[in-house]
């Protein structure tokens, strides 16, 4: 149950604009597990099938709900809601950043992150429409559809968007979507559990062998699409709407840091009002006695 309510969490970052699934996974401390599950499936089938299968159905459950409230959001407050969403990426950075030290960090590993960010800005911002727009696919497009959707979904920081744009694949992933295109559908899904295994194979791989450094890059790729949380609809200036847009960011930044360490937090605040009583009992009883 508990993997079902993270994975209805997990399927709103797959629709939030700026916010990744498998960032929210890094974050809820679910991704290494995922990967590997999903990298040695047929290893230990019924164990990694237990794992995966509430995940992923609250994931869909979670795009399902979420998905149409989104939309509206975007459709009538647009700004209001892009700054909401700049507030909960950048709850998520400390936490990432945490997950990113979990095994080892030296100084090293900073060039690292730039770098990556770095080639991930460059990729994402000057390399749109980089291959011409597809309309008609062939079967092997298709296939290469399904590949970039797993590859972009399973790495955290990589925006689907973007990468989709980038080689031409987007406006046919979404138009074989709206109209089920079936002759498009079924070839990419093959791509997508193609792309899905033997990805998650190779991060499983590279995260048991090089985690720190792993990690550092995909860091890095996670800081890149930040600024793609906002679009030009997001001006700030001297009015009332720009400042509810900032405080929009410091409540998101606020909830998204809380829930990324829920546990911790609760308990933390618990031992804030304990402290709390005592010391307000202490000064009680002092004043009782005087």
């Amino acid at each position: 149950m508990l993997n079902f309510l993270k994975g209805i969490v997990v399927g709103i970052g797959g629709i939030a604009p700026g916010l990744s699934g498998s960032v929210l996974l890094v974050i809820l401390g679910l991704y290494q597990k995922t990967i590997t599950a999903i990298g040695t499936l047929f290893k230990d089938f019924k164990r990694n099938l237990i794992f995966l299968f509430p995940l992923f159905l609250g994931f869909g459950v979670g795009v399902i709900i979420f998905s149409k409230i989104v939309d509206f959001l975007l459709g009538n407050f647009e700004m209001y809601t892009r700054f909401t969403f700049l507030g909960l990426v950048l709850g998520t950075i400390p936490l990432f950043y945490k997950e990113v030290k979990k095994e080892g960090f030296s100084k090293k590993y900073y060039l690292v992150i730039l770098i990556s960010a770095c080639i991930g800005f460059s990729l994402f911002f000057f390399n749109k429409g980089l291959f011409p727009e597809i309309t008609n696919p062939n079967i092997f497009q298709s296939i290469l559809l399904g590949i970039a959707v797993a590859g972009s979904s399973i790495i955290p920081g990589v925006d689907s968007a973007v990468i989709l744009s980038s080689l031409g694949l987007y406006e046919l992933y979404v138009e074989s979507i709206a109209n089920f295109n079936l002759s498009v559908l079924i070839p990419a899904g093959v791509g997508l559990v193609i792309g899905v295994l033997i990805i998650s194979f190779l991060i499983n791989k590279l995260i048991s062998k090089f985690y720190t450094a792993t990690f550092s890059v995909i860091f890095g790729l996670f800081l890149s699409i930040i600024p793609n949380v906002l679009n030009e609809s997001c001006t700030l200036g001297f009015n009332i709407s720009s400042v509810i847009s900032i405080l929009l960011v410091i409540i998101g930044f606020g909830v998204s840091y809380f829930l990324g360490d829920i546990k911790g937090n609760i308990e933390k605040i618990k031992l804030w009002f304990k402290t709390l009583k005592k010391t307000t009992s202490t000064k009680t009883v002092k004043k009782l006695t005087e």
